[in-house]
């Protein structure tokens, strides 16, 4: 019986013939250009042989490195997923996203915050995903960032994503110029339910940078004790496991 793909790929033809026109004349201009220096440096007499020959060899080696890189020009792909082959009574596993931290003042908060709250976005069936922040170095900014980052999450990021499709599951990038492309041919109803998401994740960030721009909170606890947090609502489960700072009594 055969099994219909979950994807495709195609090579896109226009790209693969300008590139490689590209690289026969980039590759052709290498080569006059070597043999402009090894003839240079055999036969000219009134050469600095170290110099030029340190030149060359540089040369040698770039030229190298760039026809490594051209292997995805000459034969760019074009891949698309058909989740909708995908049959009806597989039985998915159990996903586990494990995000590390150590030091708030060496891994910007924020941007930990991002990549967990990416991780609860993912489209899998919410009660076979379990995300979990691994804090070693037991800050309270990163303690007091996960509960707030589980909220928006829970209550603003996920339902929007969830509603209109969203690609780019990481708030962060999605409320930049690189996801315009999401924007376009949208509602009047997706752009003022976008606003008001785009205001909370803002108000999120500027709570934790201000509990984060406090020396205190940022320490990083060198005596610690394990320990660990779970969260779980609307089938997601959320483990935070830190390094507890006596001190605070988190």
């Amino acid at each position: 019986m055969a099994t219909l793909s979950l994807h495709t790929s195609r090579v896109r033809q226009l790209h693969a013939t300008i590139n490689r026109i590209h690289i026969f004349l980039h590759f052709t201009a290498i080569l006059f250009l070597l043999y402009y220096r090894t003839t240079h440096l055999f036969y000219e007499k009134n050469v600095h042989t170290l110099a030029w020959a340190l030149i060359t060899t540089s040369e040698l080696i770039l030229a190298f490195i760039w026809v490594l890189t051209q292997a995805f020009r000459w034969r760019p792909l074009s891949r698309s997923v058909i989740p909708e082959n995908m049959p009806v009574d597989i039985e998915l596993p159990g996903l586990d996203v494990f995000v590390c931290t150590v030091d708030p003042r060496k891994e910007p908060t924020i941007e930990v915050m991002n990549t967990v709250i990416s991780a609860l976005a993912l489209d899998y069936p919410p009660e076979k995903l379990s995300v979990y922040l691994s804090d070693d170095g037991g800050s309270y900014v990163t303690l007091y960032a996960i509960k707030e980052a589980w909220s928006f999450a829970k209550s603003s990021w996920l339902p929007f994503c969830k509603k209109y499709g969203i690609r780019s599951r990481c708030p962060g990038p999605y409320f930049s110029s690189f996801a315009n492309a999401e924007r376009l041919l949208r509602s009047d109803e997706f752009r003022t339910e976008e606003e008001e998401i785009k205001a909370k994740y803002e108000e999120f960030k500027r709570i934790v940078e201000k509990v984060g721009g406090e020396d205190e909170n940022n320490r990083v606890v060198p005596d610690r004790h394990p320990h660990v947090k779970r969260t779980e609502a609307g089938g997601l489960d959320m483990h935070h496991m830190f390094a507890e700072d006596r001190g605070r009594g988190t």
